[in-house]
């Protein structure tokens, strides 16, 4: 059996309290192992010796020795990618042949990407006529900004939490991680790959726990920490905001989507089926910018529907191993329960079920397991909850619609504001809505096409701030003017 215990101060060590809890697979609700609970103690202890770091050898060190530290890592990564590929395949069920191609490359490609980016990004300079008749020379001057806490979801847990660390460190932060109660496994891993790179102790901390009363609350409300970046969902973002205002401590928060796909009837409609399908489906559904609202014009919604309802038919679902499997459990079964219940919804308010709705039979050795049916719906109306409430699931709710400024308005009738994709060969049309739609990041003929360089972020209940390329130096950093009289 697996323990997973906290990463403090470069060595793991086990809570004092001696609390524990479960850790099972989603594919068939087995013991993966027992994950330690971080109390207020072990919180503190991550925290002072993040602060440590900072002030000693990771302050100390040039810019050029972290990038080649953090670039060590990434390589580190990719030597051990089989052993990080296993643990995030147990915690997650999702299929290794997605894992191997997302979750693991580019959880390392992340260190490399953001060091180089961030760390060599130039500041402002201005020259200033002074009263003397002579000039003073301002100069900008960047400095990390302290101790970060790192809130990391459960869907991408790799992926997801490298892209907050990865940029943390290579401004000259130091972090505690909090990772999911759910994805202890990949986080706690990678103390031992810092370890073998040199990191130095107390640059990187990991300690593991729920949310209240528990190692998240705990972290986001101690004093030693300059700012906290947070994946998850919009509830519990609001929380950390709270917290986060004692102090007046930034914060960095992604949360919630219920994201729209707008099919215009000149797209090439294979691309916008393929494009959709991922959309609406990888990772089971449980992605941020996943789409749960499909809007297609009404020229081509038949044609559209039909070909989704062949090529749902055609996912398989399996364990993490089996080569076929392109589909996996949700993440746990409280989870599941959760996208049940929308599934049981969605019939009461009057939906048209073209596919799925239900939980497959999957055989008594995997019937134990967090498995739904990938769903399409058609029937409902606007203000349905199916419609408007987040779900997080394999699902999604395909409607007819009629002219540009039709579906502009409904696109952008949600709390949310997240992402958006829009299926159309007509670029005029695309820009035109891609600028009005509420949203921080549209698709246009493609989805979940990331360049690191650009912002990423949410608008509306999705979040506050942006991070990517050089958006993540306004977070991670302090500016400061220097003023010098010459």
């Amino acid at each position: 059996m697996k323990e997973f215990k906290h990463f403090i101060n470069g060595e793991y060590q086990a809570s004092k309290a001696g609390k524990t809890f479960e850790n099972r697979s989603p594919v068939d609700n087995s013991l993966i192992g027992m994950v330690h609970e971080a109390g207020r103690d072990e919180v503190d202890a991550a925290v002072q010796a993040a602060r440590a770091a900072l002030k000693g050898p990771w302050g100390k060190l040039t810019q050029a020795k972290r990038i080649e530290l953090l670039n060590r890592v990434a390589d580190r990564i990719n030597e051990r990618f089989d052993e990080f590929l296993e643990a995030e395949c147990l915690d997650t069920g999702k299929p290794r042949s997605i894992a191997s191609h997302i979750d693991i490359p580019r959880g390392a490609a992340n260190f490399k990407a953001f060091s180089e980016t961030l760390a060599n990004h130039p500041t402002e300079s201005f020259n200033l006529d002074t009263p003397d008749g002579k000039s003073a020379m301002n100069v900008g001057h960047r400095t990390p900004k302290g101790v970060i806490a790192v809130i990391s979801p459960w869907n991408l847990p790799l992926l997801l939490m490298t892209w907050k660390v990865g940029p943390a460190l290579a401004c000259g932060n130091t972090v505690v991680v909090k990772p999911s109660e759910e994805t202890p496994a990949t986080t706690t891993l990678l103390g031992e790959v810092m370890n073998e790179c040199g990191v130095p102790p107390g640059v990187f901390n990991v300690v593991h726990g729920f949310g209240p009363d528990s190692a998240g609350a705990y972290l986001t409300e101690h004093k030693g920490i300059d700012a906290i970046t947070f994946t998850g969902e919009t509830r519990t973002g609001e929380i950390i905001m709270q917290a986060a205002a004692v102090g007046l401590r930034n914060i960095s928060l992604e949360c919630g989507g219920k994201n729209p796909g707008i099919v215009f009837d000149d797209c090439d409609i294979e691309k916008a089926v393929e494009g959709t399908m991922r959309s609406v489906f990888v990772n089971c559904g449980q992605v941020c910018l996943g789409t749960e609202r499909v809007y297609v014009q009404r020229g081509v919604f038949d044609k559209f529907l039909a070909r989704m309802k062949e090529e749902t038919a055609k996912l398989k679902l399996g364990r993490p191993e089996d080569p076929d499997a392109n589909f996996g459990p949700l993440i746990s079964l409280e989870h599941r329960d959760k996208v049940a219940s929308y599934y049981k919804l969605a019939i009461e308010e009057g939906a048209t079920i073209e596919i799925g709705g239900g939980i497959p039979d999957m055989g008594d050795e995997l019937n134990g397991g967090a498995w739904v049916e990938p769903t399409i719906w058609t029937g409902l109306s606007d203000d349905a909850r199916v419609v408007r409430e987040e779900i997080f699931g394999p699902c999604c709710h395909i409607r007819p619609f009629d002219t540009e400024e039709e579906v502009i308005e409904l696109a952008n009738d949600t709390d949310y504001g997240l992402a958006a994709a829009i299926w159309t060969e007509n670029t005029s049309r695309a820009v035109r809505v891609g600028q009005q739609l509420e949203a921080g990041l549209v698709w246009v003929n493609s989805w979940f096409l990331r360049d690191l360089r650009t912002a990423f972020g949410g608008a509306k209940q999705s979040g506050i701030g942006r991070e990517g390329g050089v958006h993540g130096l306004e977070f991670y950093t302090e500016l400061k003017n220097i003023c010098i009289k010459l």
